[in-house]
């Protein structure tokens, strides 16, 4: 599968709501200005705990880039009245996501709904 196959495919996947069939690793990391997460079955926990957070948004793609192994993103996440604008980073091996490097501002008062619910799943 094509890299941007793949990345396609990690959009789409949000957007059915089907986080349990992300085409991620086992040893899938995600590195945010909320922190660190590794490992598949730790990502997966930390959506499903959280899934009014993570799930019902749609993306707006703004600038793509694609490699062999590795592609970026720009894009808006909009969720109801919420919205956010992210750059991601996406390393692929074998076929899937190894690792995505995230990067948006969170800087100020975070209101009390868009907070994580388990947020010791960050190393």
């Amino acid at each position: 599968m094509r890299v941007k196959d793949l990345i396609k495919e990690w959009f789409s996947k949000w957007e059915e709501g089907d986080f349990l069939n992300l085409p991620v690793s086992d040893n899938f990391s995600h590195i945010s200005p909320y922190g660190t997460i590794t490992g598949k079955d730790k990502y997966i926990e930390l959506v499903e705990t959280n899934k009014d957070k993570f799930l019902g948004h749609r993306f707006e793609l703004h600038d793509e880039l694609y490699g062999e192994e590795r592609a970026c993103v720009r894009y808006t996440a909009i969720q109801d009245d919420f919205s956010l604008e992210v750059s991601e980073w996406y390393y692929v091996r074998d076929g899937l996501i190894e690792e995505i490097v995230a990067y948006y501002n969170i800087e100020g008062e975070i209101s009390e709904d868009r907070k994580l619910s388990n947020p010791e799943a960050f190393e």
